[in-house]
């Protein structure tokens, strides 16, 4: 019988939300029915591992995540051209600025099936108003374009059914973890810790994320300065993650004065234990509470690693539905870090115990996807 071949497109290969939610598709797909291939923009951790785990690969040198004309234009013909080349059955596409080409292009390529997984609307973002409108605009034809929308969070799920002629696309697939390998306390203390030179006798604060605007750090980094106020080390912060705020963060912890509770994991090249930031969760033992301040999110994978290693959560509003069925979680109003900090203080002052969370099976995500490549 002949494999359905699978085309995922993403614009970044790094490691991320969106990429473990490609990683975990691909690779979990039934060899005898489908064939994998993924194709991506910036070069990252996401196409080593699928290299070595067998997955076919394609790097689309200009596919970039800036806007640029003349690039995403040489990125839309290279999609184009690909697109043909390979002949998928189905093109399912990731992130926004891969999604918006590889829609047109597999759209006038004649593919079967278009399928658009959003990982958060981009046009929820904190950003002026005409940006925003242009973002609605584009994510509104890229569903247009796209014959199925898949959406992980009840929020976009929401907001994509008001979308004028793609309310009948939106499928609500919840995100689903595949089994967690994770260290034991001890051992993630003993890997981690000794190089972060945190007090080992702290109450332990961690947030993993990409280090980016919309993650709301700077947020993070009031709330220790908050901490510090009331409890002179009684709390210590590790931040978990790279990105294009790997300089100016710790900048800003210095500024506030909270720079010795305040640990930057990853960001020193060849700082051990290898790999943190892609690796993280395996460390969330090693931690009292899971701080989520994010101004703008979807469902992140993140808030489920975490509930999964049986850590208290605060999390600001923008997760309040998708967080709904989740123990142990403080929500708080975004954008401060006193709120964040109160809800520190009101969780630890209660018993802090490490109860796993069972999250929606991954053996469902895996088939209602695979329901829509047919």
């Amino acid at each position: 019988m002949k494999r359905g071949k699978i085309l995922y497109l993403i614009t970044k290969a790094t490691f991320g939300g969106a990429q473990k939610y490609v990683y975990d598709l691909a690779t979990s797909l039934p060899k005898e029915r489908f064939e994998p291939i993924v194709a991506y923009g910036t070069h990252g951790k996401l196409a080593e591992n699928l290299y070595y785990s067998g997955i076919m690969i394609h790097h689309l040198p200009s596919l970039g995540r800036d806007i640029a004309i003349i690039s995403d234009i040489k990125s839309f013909l290279e999609i184009y051209r690909y697109i043909k080349e390979t002949r998928p059955d189905v093109v399912h596409l990731n992130s926004s600025k891969a999604a918006a080409l590889g829609a047109l292009a597999a759209r006038l390529a004649g593919v079967r099936s278009i399928i658009f997984t959003v990982h958060g609307w981009p046009f929820k973002e904190d950003r002026r108003l005409p940006l925003r409108l242009g973002l609605y605009l584009v994510s509104w034809l890229t569903a247009l374009l796209s014959h199925t929308v898949i959406v992980v969070s009840i929020s976009d799920d929401t907001k994509g059914k008001r979308m004028w002629f793609v309310r009948k696309k939106i499928n609500y697939i919840h995100l689903a973890l595949k089994a967690l390998e994770t260290y034991t306390r001890a051992q993630a203390e003993v890997l981690l810790f000794e190089h972060a030179g945190l007090f080992l006798n702290s109450i332990r604060l961690v947030t993993i994320a990409e280090l980016t605007p919309n993650k709301g750090l700077r947020y993070g980094i009031e709330m220790m300065k908050e901490l510090e106020e009331h409890a002179p080390q009684k709390y210590t912060y590790s931040i978990i993650g790279n990105g294009e705020e790997r300089s100016s963060l710790p900048n800003y912890a210095e500024e506030l004065g909270v720079s010795q509770s305040v640990s930057f994991e990853s960001l020193t090249p060849n700082k051990p234990p290898e790999n943190l930031s892609t690796e993280a969760f395996r460390y969330l033992p090693a931690f009292d509470i899971f701080i989520l301040p994010s101004i703008k999110e979807g469902m992140p994978y993140v808030l489920l690693e975490a509930a999964a290693a049986g850590l208290s959560i605060v999390a600001t509003d923008v997760v309040k539905s998708e967080a709904s069925n989740i123990p142990n979680i403080q929500i708080v109003p975004s954008k401060s870090g006193r709120a964040l900090a109160n809800a520190v203080e009101k969780i630890s002052r209660d018993t802090l115990a490490q109860v796993p969370y069972g999250t929606h099976l991954f053996k469902h995500m895996l088939d209602s996807t695979i329901e829509l490549y047919a």
